[in-house]
């Protein structure tokens, strides 16, 4: 550690900081109660109904106040935390700093505004001009003095101290989860990151001996219950395996998601002998399923799907065209969304299929009668590949229609969106961590005017507020877990820790690829790739602008 990180050290924490913080969480979360009847009243007909039309024009407010509610939740969150630790004696020095410096920098943008991409800022006097509850003495109290040179500098100094650990911070998870971070953040360290560049630059399907052996592990079957094969861990399990894999590499921490979406598409809309022959072999990596969804020129607007699927002699014929459709020729069976019913223009005529396919090749994608496809080359989130497929009458039989009913298709297909983007917060989380470990490295190893790049403050400020970031979603990301675990209705609290999460690992990404330099933008570098899997998260799963508007229409729904 340089002794200038030395001797900031000894500034610290400010006084009855668990209090501070929960007061400030407060105020957030009463400027978007006071903030919502103003944005209400701007979208809502004379019915009191919202308005579509009217939400569409007001669309910047409508997602700015999704943005501002996220805000407030991952603040309440990590206020939570900390008041827990705290309880415990276990609410250290960097957990503290952690939490100051968050707070400091969310408090300040959400009374000065807040980018929801680099070129959209959402301003309070947006939503309401009654600022009142954003002027308690707790959220001034930190903006002003939780995140200055002094805790930023302290926090760089603890990043060098935690080199080779798996989190900087008590992350509040009991023993057990510790347990499966360790074991996860030792594989990926050793089978996962070594290697992944040169899989990234090649363009290489992950080794199947990796498949395979993380199978064994369990990971395919980690939400799974037992009776069916599985582990049983539920999604707080999920989040820290994700996490550690996509550490490592985000397409072997995407491995299992096609299986925890076919796994819980059958496990809530499957009928009991669906569960009995499909699931065991999700669980034990026996078959890889795929999710079939997208198409061409419906994007987020699935109630536009054209895939058709018509039944005769006991077997669904389908037509249509996919797209964006990861992982497709290596796998065996696709969860595959079709339009039953031909004459409906909307959700309503949608179904699900479980479709048996016959594993492909790199050189011969698509063996299957009725499939053709070609892969789509991307500029990063590799390891999987993208294609896009064609149907021209491709054969399902009749008993693999999810559910035994049509029309069922979209509301199946809803009940999954809440692990989906739960998983996908923890991959995000992963890849900035990612960024950080690599942007750390580098700004220690790389000398310049005679000492390391990390003893300039604009370097060693960028790591300190990943580090931040990195906590800040991630506890958001495990409340919506924990949620989930519980039987809980989650949807609002996944896609905000999808939406933070996204941009908080593109952030990550960028800032550590400003640390390399030049050097950054060359492809022999780590941090390249970085920046390029960073920056499909805010698009799958549900892109921001989506993400925003549903978090927004939610709460505006629900409001008086």
């Amino acid at each position: 550690m340089s002794a200038t990180m030395e001797m900031d050290k000894n500034i610290l924490v400010l006084p009855d900081l668990p209090a501070l913080l929960s007061g400030a969480a407060d105020a957030a979360h009463a400027f978007v109660a006071a903030a919502r009847p103003h944005v209400k009243a701007r979208i809502c007909s004379e019915s009191g109904k919202v308005d579509r039309v009217l939400a569409d024009v007001e669309q910047h407010v409508v997602h700015g106040f999704g943005w501002f509610a996220a805000y407030a939740e991952m603040l309440r969150e990590v206020a939570s935390w900390a008041a827990s630790l705290d309880a415990q004696g276990s609410f250290g020095e960097i957990e503290a700093l952690l939490a100051q410096l968050l707070f400091a920098e969310y408090g300040a943008q959400m009374l000065g505004g807040i980018p929801m991409n680099q070129g959209e800022v959402i301003r309070p006097t947006d939503l309401t001009d009654d600022l009142s509850t954003l002027d308690a003495p707790a959220l001034r109290t930190l903006i002003r003095s939780g995140g200055g040179q002094a805790v930023k500098s302290a926090i760089a100094g603890h990043l060098v101290d935690a080199r080779g650990r798996a989190t900087l911070e008590n992350c509040g998870l009991d023993e057990m989860f510790d347990m499966v971070r360790d074991q996860f953040f030792a594989l990926s360290n050793e089978k996962v990151a070594p290697f992944a560049h040169e899989w990234h630059l090649k363009d290489e399907l992950i080794p199947l001996q990796l498949v395979q052996e993380l199978g064994e592990m369990g990971v395919f079957g980690m939400t799974i219950p037992e009776e069916f094969g599985g582990l049983g861990m539920g999604k707080t399990a999920m989040c820290v395996v994700s996490e550690e894999l996509s550490r490592g590499w985000i397409g072997v921490g995407s491995l299992a998601t096609r299986s925890e979406i076919a796994a819980e598409l059958i496990l809530t809309g499957g009928t009991a002998e669906q569960k009995a022959h499909w699931l065991p072999q999700i669980a034990n990596a026996a078959i890889l399923p795929t999710a079939v969804f997208t198409e061409p020129d419906t994007g987020s607007d699935l109630g536009a799907l054209r895939t058709r699927a018509t039944l005769a002699d006991g077997e669904y014929r389908v037509s249509g065209n996919k797209t964006w459709i990861t992982h497709a020729a290596r796998a065996d069976v696709m969860t595959l969304l079709v339009r039953t019913d031909p004459d409906t223009r909307n959700y309503s005529g949608l179904s699900m299929l479980i479709a048996p396919k016959q594993r492909g090749t790199v050189d011969v994608p698509f063996p299957t009668p009725g499939m053709s496809g070609g892969e789509i080359e991307a500029i990063g989130y590799r390891g999987m590949k993208e294609y896009e497929i064609g149907f021209d009458d491709f054969r399902v039989p009749a008993a693999n229609l999810l559910g035994g009913v049509e029309g069922q298709g979209f509301k199946q297909l809803m009940a999954t969106f809440e692990s989906a983007r739960i998983q996908t917060a923890a991959r995000a989380i992963g890849v900035a961590q990612a960024a950080l470990d690599i942007g750390l490295s580098y700004a220690l190893d790389r000398k310049q005017f005679g000492r390391p790049i990390f003893d300039f403050p604009r370097v060693a400020n960028k790591l300190a507020m990943m580090a931040a970031e990195i906590m800040g979603a991630r506890q958001l990301t495990y409340f919506a877990a924990r949620r989930k675990d519980e039987d809980k209705r989650c949807d609002l609290e996944a896609g905000m820790a999808k939406l933070i999460g996204a941009r908080v690992a593109w952030a990550a990404a960028d800032n550590a690829l400003q640390i390399h330099g030049g050097n950054g933008f060359a492809t022999e570098y780590q941090v390249s790739r970085l920046l390029a899997d960073a920056r499909i998260l805010n698009i799958f799963e549900g892109a921001g602008e989506i993400q925003a508007q549903v978090i927004a229409r939610r709460l505006l729904d629900e409001a008086n």
